[in-house]
């Protein structure tokens, strides 16, 4: 692959410079944003965002975040934006077909691979750990389950698995004749408390999505997701890497997460509830995630014990579980983590309650 024509190809390459490219792939253009290190043997962090969001509203705020810099820092970071999502898309022509075919060949690992490292030739890696939102955690953990060799970890928040049942369907046509297409997705993306206070962050998102010249775009990606399949998986056969499933408390796929997390392999899986943290904890409660995020990659054998940012000890006491360098885990871990803060075992021997 090769970077298309008119793109722009930075050559120096800071950490916290986020550098934007479109990088050609047998599969068609996916416009993509590169930070963080450059040389490492350690997987890439591919991000992939949800429906309504593009790569920079949906993650800029997690990944500069402060004290997520130690991460940035130590790992080459990959945000995809969606096929037509990402900022000055251009729009789609009219009859054009859904999303879903794009979306399942813009994950394709090798011609991906091939495009960025084609760009930057120092930029190698053979496999990702995957965050993903919403439709982007659906997408990515769909990747995963067809592609286990290429996933070493995913952090997936608000993770749906299920198709539309037709009450489901029902409810969505419904709404697309009462409702506009910003308010459906703001009713995907908010809890319905923070749709009734009209939060700022509420009314950033609504003025963004309804104003967006590329909405046509976010339809196709709309209907793409509404019209998902099932995800068939089980204990026995379920993801082959660790897995940290993330709903904030209240959100609109809640539910759905505690099902997704009741057909996962306990062993190797942590399921974090946040409180206060609204539809998208990445955005609420950066500080929490990313102390999260920090204990799953310490968990996987990429961060020393030495690295870890330790916070102020809690008030709140919740339940906490023993989480192994090398990954192994010794029992399912249910974090729960409150607006005072939470917890997260750093090691086997020993537990710690932190502030976030």
């Amino acid at each position: 692959g090769k970077a298309e024509r008119g793109c722009r190809k930075t050559e120096s390459w800071h950490p916290c410079e986020w550098t934007e490219n479109n990088v050609e792939t047998p599969h068609g253009v996916l416009h993509v944003t590169l930070h963080g290190t450059r040389t490492t043997r350690r997987p890439a962090i591919l991000t992939f965002h949800d429906v309504g969001l593009d790569s920079k509203s949906c993650f800029s705020p997690l990944f500069k975040f402060e004290e997520m810099q130690e991460i940035v820092k130590n790992f080459t970071l990959i945000h995809i934006d969606a096929p037509g999502q990402e900022e000055g898309a251009a729009t789609y022509p009219a009859g054009v077909q859904q999303c879903s075919d794009q979306l399942k060949l813009c994950l394709h690992a090798h011609a991906y691979a091939v495009g960025v490292n084609n760009l930057y030739p120092s930029v190698s890696f053979r496999t990702v750990i995957g965050v993903g939102v919403g439709a982007g955690a659906y997408i990515l953990a769909r990747f995963a389950l067809a592609n286990p060799d290429a996933v070493e970890g995913l952090v997936l928040i608000n993770i749906d698995t299920n198709a539309r049942g037709w009450i489901d369907w029902a409810a969505q046509k419904l709404s697309s004749v009462t409702s506009s297409l910003a308010e459906q997705i703001l009713c995907h993306l908010f809890s319905q408390e923070e749709l009734s206070s009209s939060t700022d962050l509420v009314q950033s998102h609504r003025e963004r999505i309804s104003k967006a010249p590329n909405l046509s775009n976010m339809e196709l990606l709309w209907k793409s997701y509404n019209s998902r399949r099932d995800l068939i998986f089980d204990r026995n056969s379920a993801f082959k890497c660790p897995v940290m499933l993330v709903v904030g408390d209240h959100a609109p796929y809640e539910d759905a997460a505690v099902e997704c997390n009741s057909k996962m392999d306990p062993t190797t899986t942590s399921f974090l509830k946040m409180a206060d943290a609204g539809g998208l904890p990445q955005l609420t409660q950066p500080a929490k995630l990313t102390e999260a995020f920090k204990y799953f990659i310490q968990g996987m054998g990429y961060m020393a014990s030495s690295c870890m940012t330790r916070l102020s000890r809690s008030r709140t006491t919740s339940l906490s579980s023993s989480y192994s360098m090398d990954g192994s885990r010794s029992r399912s871990r249910t974090l729960s983590q409150g607006s005072q803060g939470g917890q997260m075992p750093p090691s086997p021997s020993q537990t710690m309650e932190v502030s976030c």
